[in-house]
Order: C-alpha cells, then structure tokens, then sequence
C-alpha cells in the first residue's frame, strides 16, 4: 500500500477509536530540534568535547561518571536539561493532544524520552508513563534514601567547551553528596524506578478500564537500537485487538494487519490531519 492508503487507515482507525495509546521514542523529539543519540555519529556532532575524549554515547550515559567525574557528569546531563527547558514542542504534539482529548475515554502517553516534552506540551502528567525515568527528577547517587524529588528549582551553567557543568552541582536533599537524574542509564544498577513504577500501574488500571473499547495506538519514533517502547506497542496491540500505526521514517515495519506510515514523527502526525477534514464519519 501507498503512504496515502496508510494515511487514509490510519484517519479512519482514529474516528472510529474511543481511547488513544501514544507510544514514544527518541524520534518524536528530533523533530523538535533534539539530538538524535543514535550511534555515536550523531552523538559527537551533538558533543565535540565529548568526541575528543572518544566517549561513546553508552559509556557516557553511565552513572560512574557521578562518582569519578560528577563535573562532567552533570556538564553532559545538565546541558541536555537546559537545551530540553529551552525546546519547543513541536506541532505534532499538539495535533495529538487535542484529538485524544475530545476521546470518550481520552489518552494514555507511554514514552521512553526523558525529556519531560509531551508535560511541556501539555499532555496531563497523570497521563504519562516515562518507562526510562526523567531527567526533570533527581535521587541521591549513592542511593542513601528511595526519595526522588522535582529539578525544577536545579539551574547549572556549563562550561561548553569542556563540558563541564561549574559549581555548586546538584546535591542530595537528605545527604548532601551528589545527585543525579531520575533516569535509567546503560548498566545502572542504582536507578529509582518507583516514581516509573507507579506511572506504569497507572497506566495498566486505564487499559483495565477500557477493556471493551477500542483502542488505537499512535507509536512514533520508536527504533529497533533500545525497542522497549516497539514492544509496548506490540504487546497492547495484541493483547486488547488494537490497531497499531506506527510513524517512523527507517525502522517502520508492523505486525500484519497494523498501519505502517514512513515518515518522520513531525510529518507523519501533520499528514494524518491533514487528511481528517476530508473523510465524513460516513467514510468510516
């Protein structure tokens, strides 16, 4: 089928839906302006000082560097919370929030970005299960209590050229020794996955609640490199007979029977409503 006949299935399963399921990866970002982290390529053009150092993206995203080098720890977290503060959503989000919210049993957001982009868009937080944690949200590095607690009030300046974040860095409330973001990192053993936790339980008492409806699921961005969000997608689409579309310019390819549509996250939900005004309730 063409991209015009997907779009075409992909409008008529969104009229026909009584509650949306938005599944997120790193691609619903990019076209905000984000970083694309995938491979190292695109990771060393975002961070010169860190391809001098030859630091792949995985081994920068780990927690020792709180421990061993908390100045460039916090330079490469806390300039990623200060591009994400100063970032529009871009016009997708929007497009979304609004159709969902006219749903009868509304939306649930399930999202491996970090970002905190779909709030800031938003999308009601209750509504939202960050399954990688956030960097909007801190906990002790050294794990001396379970508390995780909100970065709004956390300014940092960092020095670019090195990127290296100048003090004070960000400190623990019950301890005093470093913090660090509320996200799950490459071999971390120390992530606080409760606040994630009780964000997915909610998540799991919507899709309870709307066991006889029908549900579509709007994935976007989501590539094979890290698939938790593709196999969110898959297993909802099975278990409750969804119909699953997902957005994606490379790694667009779904189970049989599901709406493949590949565009980029941006232009792909721009396309979708584009084409809404055109088909009649009659058409579905």
């Amino acid at each position: 089928m063409s991209i015009d006949e997907n779009i075409e299935l992909a409008v008529k399963a969104l009229k026909r839906a009584d509650a949306i399921l938005i599944c997120a990866g790193a691609g619903m970002g990019v076209d905000s302006g984000l970083p694309d982290f995938r491979g190292n390529e695109g990771f060393w053009k975002a961070y010169p000082s860190i391809a001098k150092l030859g630091i792949s993206f995985s081994s920068m995203a780990n927690p020792q560097w709180f421990s061993s080098n908390p100045k460039l720890a916090w330079g490469f977290y806390g300039h990623r919370l200060n591009l994400y503060r100063k970032t529009t959503p871009h016009a997708g989000f929007n497009k979304l929030l609004y159709f969902a919210e006219e749903k009868s049993d509304k939306y649930f957001v399930f999202t491996s970005n970090v970002d905190g982009q779909f709030q800031k868009a938003g999308f009601d937080a209750e509504r939202i299960a960050e399954c990688h944690g956030s960097i909007n949200h801190l906990q002790c590095h050294y794990g001396c209590s379970k508390d995780i607690w909100s970065a709004d009030d956390i300014g940092l300046q960092i020095n670019e050229e090195i990127l290296e974040a100048i003090e004070p860095l960000p400190k623990c409330i019950n301890c005093g020794r470093i913090a660090r973001p509320n996200i799950l990192m490459f071999g971390d053993w120390g992530w606080l996955e409760e606040r994630t936790s009780l964000q997915e339980i909610s998540l799991d008492k919507w899709l309870n609640s709307i066991v006889n409806k029908k549900i579509v699921i709007v994935e976007c961005g989501a590539g094979y490199s890290v698939p938790t969000v593709r196999y969110k997608s898959e297993s909802v689409a099975a278990s409750r007979n969804a119909t699953l579309i997902r957005i994606n310019p490379r790694d667009y390819q779904v189970p049989h029977g599901h709406i493949a549509i590949p565009l980029g996250a941006e232009e792909g939900i721009e396309k979708i409503f584009d084409k809404m005004e055109s088909i009649t309730d009659n058409e579905i």
